[in-house]
């Protein structure tokens, strides 16, 4: 496993590095030394997936208010996302800035965001499948979300959303 920081602060690109045989690929997609290796803290208790029929489907920008404040890594396991990371912690020098990573399961990667940000994605093919590992229990209670084109943060998506919840359209604005 490689890990290459973006230019959120502890929003971390996770890089597998298979090993390849004639039977084809095996890697290991978490390990609790690896990531304390590279000053990540993260013990998952929960696994969840997120099947996605259509191209463009929209999912996001979701958080879980503290005290059920969430760390994740997301993983596509099939098809390729537009995986967006969303900074909403006051105290950090990147407040409301967000960054994007192509998440494919032909390249394998992962995204871990750190509590205090909203994660969303845009699926980019028909069929895309995320796992998520979580630190935290879910709180239905503490879920909350900002609108994924709320101009005060300005987040660039590749193509509008075809498929959207009501609930991920109707998030109010932050500006």
């Amino acid at each position: 496993m490689r890990f290459a920081a973006t230019a959120l602060p502890g929003v971390v690109e996770v890089l597998a590095e298979p090993a390849f045989d004639p039977r084809g690929a095996f890697l290991r997609s978490w390990s609790r030394a690896e990531f304390a290796a590279a000053g990540i803290d993260f013990a998952p208790i929960e696994i969840s997936l997120s099947e996605n029929t259509r191209r463009h489907t929209l999912r996001g920008m979701h958080f879980q208010a503290a005290p059920a404040g969430e760390a994740k890594l997301v993983r596509c396991l099939r098809g390729a996302v537009h995986d967006v990371a969303l900074d909403l912690r006051a105290e950090s020098p990147a407040y409301r800035r967000s960054v994007a990573i192509l998440l494919s399961a032909e390249q394998r990667n992962a995204v871990f965001i750190p509590r205090g940000c909203a994660h969303g994605f845009l699926t980019l093919t028909d069929d895309a499948v995320l796992e998520y590992m979580i630190d935290a229990p879910h709180a239905p209670g503490l879920a909350r979300g900002v609108r994924w084109d709320d101009p005060a943060f300005g987040i660039a998506w590749p193509a509008a959303p075809v498929v959207i919840s009501d609930r991920d359209q109707g998030w109010p604005d932050h500006g």
